[in-house]
């Protein structure tokens, strides 16, 4: 039950307050220009509150707050708890789908141009984004003919480097091959700065630079090097034909449009730079908070630009209405920006026709949304609902945990968790464990061990107050153990042990897909073909698969070890030159004993050494084979071929 405080406890300065549940998480982040005022209104008479509020107010048993200086900082501070603790009751931004960008990795002594998908990282540039990848890699073949800088990884361009060879895509005129040393730093920073330009939309310049070099060529009747740069003007005008012109060619604005209904907003941003569309991007909002059309594009405003870089932040933002709080909004982008920005409702001539367009936009995304939506939320509601009454759980389970344990005849013992939230699953949440204790083949042990070990970390971090980072923050509805009455048992001891036997647990047999619940020995009858069933199978098979990978991929790399990496006196540099020198290890084991020690870089005693773990034998010399110089050997004689990216 959430205690009112005692109003003068509550400053009436500007701020943010957070709402906590029980077990201490953050379900709620809010700002006020008056905190005392802002905090008070919650405490309404209930009936007064939207259904919404009424609800948070009731998961609620505690409210917290922070004092700032004015109300931008109160913004800031908002989006940083809002982004941090991912409260259940703010409103979410999702993307309908991953958008790629095109990305120039300028932190880099070589930048590299390429196509990257998901959140933005430091050292990178982003222009987009991009409504289909294969677009973005057409514009990037077209621009790499004016602007040729690499695109080849870190690993490709370090083998050719190594070779003292460029790569095909230097023969072809579209890198101007830095890792052969043809090309200056200073020529190359200028042909990535030149590029980096062009995508932002500063286009003018290239086109005049290029005409001018073409028609002077021609006068110099340099006929080859002109036919070269009208080739490159063409790449040119083909990429620039692509990015509709929408206004002037000094325009950089932002166009937001935002469709919604009780539930869910559909969001579309077009980015315009120079007067052309460069990118755009669809979200959606989940709508869990009460915000009026005024609240909601405010918070909009402040989700998409007050984590974003200075150049993200356009001059002008369009929007469907004015946001609440309009002055302190605009302070926020004209901070972020470091320059102003406004934002403002398009009324009349070319903006008014662009912010139509995106509007159309927004409907058709939220059209498709809802179809989508009506499908699998009711079908998902469903099978939590059917999957409540078979298992007489005291509320549907909104979150459910399975566990899996995977060994090969007792070695590389792993285990894994998998979540589904609201019938979907959520692999930020996914865990993958490594065996600490278990000795052998004991599914049992291993189990417990697992379980113990996940939810004294919940203890822990519930007890803490489950802040942000907490990997094991949140309590399950149920939880599902891969296997019969042994695994059921083991976790129902667990939880017990723990002080947590409210959790609701079940397990999930393989062989006839029997499932288990405390207290009875035999099976509970769900219907084959019920979706509940279907659900408990889904989160089961997801956690095999996951558990599965994850012990291949341990398997793997126990197996792919080198015996070279268990020779003395041989680090990662003189292995590498071995390697390079003699092709493989099973060209080391043809050599002679004579023969690596007589390596005139390598020490006489790791050539020794090496012989031995090579041949599991005494030297001529009769020396000693000492134990553990032997390793396991997984030769690998595939030849190092070169790869052509796309």
């Amino acid at each position: 039950m959430l205690d009112r405080p005692a109003p003068s406890t509550i400053p009436d300065s500007p701020g943010s307050y957070q709402f906590k549940d029980l077990d201490g998480r953050v379900i709620y982040v809010g700002k006020a220009k008056n905190l005392r005022n802002r905090v008070g209104s919650y405490f309404a008479r209930p009936e007064t509150l939207h259904h919404r509020t009424r609800s948070m107010i009731e998961a609620a048993t505690s409210v917290e707050w922070i004092e700032v200086r004015n109300e931008v900082e109160a913004l800031f501070l908002e989006f940083n708890l809002i982004k941090r603790f991912q409260p259940r009751f703010n409103i979410d931004l999702k993307d309908d789908k991953s958008y790629p960008f095109l990305a120039v990795t300028i932190g880099e002594q070589w930048p590299r141009a390429m196509v990257m998908r998901g959140a933005k990282k430091p050292g990178v540039r982003y222009f987009g984004p991009y409504a289909h990848a294969w677009a973005i890699r057409e514009t990037l073949d077209l621009l790499l003919k004016t602007f040729p800088i690499r695109t080849c990884t870190a690993a490709k361009y370090k083998r050719h480097e190594r070779l003292g060879r460029a790569c095909l895509y230097a023969d072809l005129g579209q890198c101007v091959a830095p890792c052969v040393d043809a090309v200056t730093k200073e020529d190359y920073d200028s042909l990535v700065a030149e590029l980096s330009s062009f995508l932002a939309g500063n286009t003018e310049n290239v086109v005049e630079r290029l005409t001018a070099e073409m028609r002077a060529a021609s006068e110099a009747m340099e006929y080859e090097k002109a036919g070269r740069l009208r080739d490159q003007l063409g790449s040119i005008e083909r990429v620039l034909e692509r990015q509709v012109m929408v206004g002037e060619r000094d325009e950089d604005l932002d166009v937001i449009a935002l469709v919604d209904d009780a539930l869910e907003a559909s969001v579309q941003v077009f980015h315009v730079r120079r007067g052309r569309v460069i990118g755009r991007r669809g979200l959606i909002v989940d709508k869990v908070e009460d915000l009026g059309p005024e609240a909601l594009i405010a918070r909009v405003l402040q989700l998409l630009y007050a984590g974003a870089a200075a150049d993200d932040v356009p001059p002008e933002i369009l929007v469907p209405v004015l946001p609440a709080d309009q002055a302190s909004i605009e302070e926020l982008l004209s901070s972020v920006r470091g320059k102003r920005s406004v934002v403002r409702v398009a009324k009349r001539g070319p903006k008014k026709v662009l912010a139509e367009t995106v509007e159309r936009n927004a409907v058709d995304a939220f059209a498709r949304h809802r179809l989508k939506r009506s499908s699998d939320h009711n079908a998902r509601a469903r099978s939590l609902n059917e999957l409540q009454q078979a298992l007489g759980l005291p509320e549907a389970p909104l979150r459910i945990e399975c566990f899996d344990i995977s060994n090969l005849q007792g070695t590389e013992i792993v285990a894994s968790m998998t979540v589904l939230e609201d019938g979907l699953p959520k692999r930020s949440e996914y865990r993958r464990f490594a065996m600490k204790h278990s000795l052998g083949q004991d599914d049992f042990a291993s189990m417990d061990e697992v379980l113990t070990r996940r939810f004294t970390a919940y203890l822990r971090d519930r007890d803490e107050g489950a802040q942000a980072g907490k990997r094991f923050g949140y309590p399950p509805q149920l939880v599902v153990v891969d296997g019969g009455k042994g695994q059921l048992s083991v976790a129902v001891d667990v939880l017990r042990r723990l002080g947590l036997s409210h959790i609701p647990v079940v397990g999930l047999a393989k062989r006839f897909e029997e499932v288990y619940v405390p207290g009875q020995s035999e099976p509970i009858e769900i219907n084959r073909n019920s979706e509940a069933l279907y659900l408990l199978q889904q989160v089961r098979d997801e956690a095999h698969r996951f558990a599965i990978t994850f012990h291949r991929s341990r398997r793997d790399k126990r197996m792919t070890t080198s015996v070279l990496d268990e020779v003395p006196g041989l680090g990662p540099v003189r292995r590498k030159r071995l390697l390079k020198e003699f092709g493989s290890v099973k060209r080391l084991r043809e050599q002679s004993a004579e023969t690596l020690t007589g390596l005139g870089w390598l020490p006489e005693s790791a050539g020794e050494a090496l012989y031995r773990a090579l041949h599991g034998a005494a030297l001529p010399n009769d020396l000693h084979l000492e134990e553990g110089d032997i390793a396991e050997e997984q030769p690998n004689d595939t030849p190092d071929l070169p790869l052509l990216e796309p």
